[in-house]
């Protein structure tokens, strides 16, 4: 979500912006329906916008954040915040990310000659848990909002877990149809597809009464409500069936024919039920890729009652996001999600076309041999874990992850979890983990791999608890 002189932003349905001078406050957008919409954007100029951790407060993007018992962001994650690779002019993930836009510019425009969908892509990844969680009807309790799956600045900031956090702000402005892109950050596993911080692109889309059945024999005749209706499989209670269907049929038919532009029109997609709290009915998407069939988005129908909240009650709509580095890693052959934070002019190099839409296939032998040939060390890690604390949420694999991703960065290709044992006696439970140290551009020596797996051994013991066994 970008609020910046880009030319796409002239596509947005703007009358005059209100200009903001300070750094990282926020801008007030009046839009053609008169309402506004407060954008907190921030400066690209990273040298003044500092991330730091301190005694009583974390710092990030010139704000500050009090500290409490919910801080669980590390130094490393807050170096990334503000890197914002998707705005980063010839970055592979900038090029999807200028694909699809170019996708929607053209293949959607209203009678205006304008395009339909506007794109936001520079909103600050800091929000309220309310944001991110709350405005989507995410219960309390739920796994996702867990302290061990996210990064809290305290109990009631945190860094978004998806754009999806933005959506209840955007449709509350009157927007009715727009695309959102931005890093997101999640604790997570570790290799070659996973890392704690990565980009997504969602879109959503609203149509009133008049919108989704214009083109209908009778339209007139036909509504998007019903009173009394029972929520099925196949629709919210207060929907028609014959609303949803409409709405879910420009859903796919919008989603097959953006993925059959990025892959090609012989792909074979086919669509599966699924659950998300924030839309009814849900589907994802997959795709025949070499072979085998790959996830590639989420999507449905939304929630009326989050459109109730935004102040959207008359219209119904549908919502989907996708993960920019799962498509760029297929489209370009990226073996390695940790190419991505790349310095390397080798990588980006490879990246700089005259037209985005060009083919590229990623060349990882000129980083001097294939990723591959680099020989990988294996070195385990064995322990009892905490006896968990009632109130306190136990030792989570993720906290493991965590600390070694800390420790270890980019050397670390891998982490699994090779042993889950508990003592038949004593009830104590042990877990042995598998870390794969492996250099993107050089060979690791065994001397500095054991360094730093022993930092990881000590660091293990002093701040998560466990008492080792090696």
């Amino acid at each position: 979500m970008r609020v910046s002189s880009s030319p796409l932003f002239s596509a947005l349905p703007l009358l005059q912006p209100l200009a903001c001078p300070l750094l990282n406050c926020g801008c007030r957008l009046l839009l053609a329906n008169g309402s506004t919409v407060l954008y907190r954007r921030f400066s690209t100029d990273r040298s003044a916008l500092q991330s730091v951790i301190g005694q009583n407060s974390v710092e990030v993007l010139g704000q500050s954040y009090p500290r409490d018992d919910f801080t669980n962001v590390t130094p490393k994650i807050l170096a990334m915040v503000g890197r914002n690779l998707h705005n980063q002019s010839h970055h592979p993930l900038w090029l999807i990310k200028e694909r699809i836009k170019a996708h929607f510019y053209s293949a959607y425009i209203r009678r205006s000659g304008t395009p339909l969908f506007s794109v936001y892509d520079n909103l600050n990844p800091v929000v309220t848990v309310e944001q991110n969680f709350d405005s989507l009807l995410i219960p309390p309790g739920h796994p996702s909002r867990k302290r061990g799956d996210n990064y809290y600045l305290n109990r009631t900031m945190m860094l978004r877990a998806h754009t999806s956090a933005h959506q209840s702000e955007l449709v509350k402005s009157g927007l009715d149809a727009f695309l959102l892109a931005g890093d997101v950050y999640r604790r997570d596993e570790i290799d070659t597809s996973h890392y704690p911080v990565f980009h997504q692109m969602e879109g959503v889309r609203l149509f009133s009464n008049h919108e989704l059945f214009s083109k209908v024999q009778n339209g007139e005749e036909l509504s998007l409500f019903e009173c009394g209706g029972q929520r099925t499989p196949q629709k919210q209670e207060t929907h028609t069936l014959e609303a949803v269907k409409l709405v879910e049929f420009d859903l796919k038919d919008t989603l097959t024919r953006l993925i059959t532009h990025l892959f090609g029109e012989d792909l074979e997609i086919r669509w599966s039920d699924c659950y998300f709290p924030f839309t009814h009915p849900s589907f994802e998407m997959e795709v025949r890729f070499q072979g085998n069939w790959m996830e590639v988005l989420g999507c449905g129908v939304m929630e009326q009652e989050l459109l109730n909240s935004a102040g959207a009650g008359n219209k119904l709509g549908w919502a989907f996001g996708l993960g920019l580095e799962r498509l760029a890693m297929v489209l370009y052959s990226i073996p390695d999600i940790r190419l991505f934070w790349s310095q390397d002019e080798r990588f980006f190099k490879q990246f700089r076309v005259q037209d985005i839409h060009q083919p590229i296939c990623f060349q990882s032998y000129v980083f001097s041999q294939p990723l591959s040939k680099f020989p990988p060390l294996h070195n385990d890690i064995s322990f009892w874990l905490p006896e968990s604390r009632e109130g306190q949420e136990s030792f989570t694999e993720n906290d493991f992850y965590e600390l070694v991703r800390s420790i270890g960065g980019e050397m670390v290709e891998k982490v699994s979890l090779v042993d889950d044992f508990i003592h038949p006696k004593t009830r104590r439970r042990s877990q042995c983990y598998c870390i794969i140290y492996r250099h993107m551009e050089r060979t690791l020596t065994q001397q500095e791999v054991r360094f730093i797996h022993k930092q990881i051994e000590r660091a293990a013991e002093t701040e998560l608890g466990v008492q080792g066994r090696y």
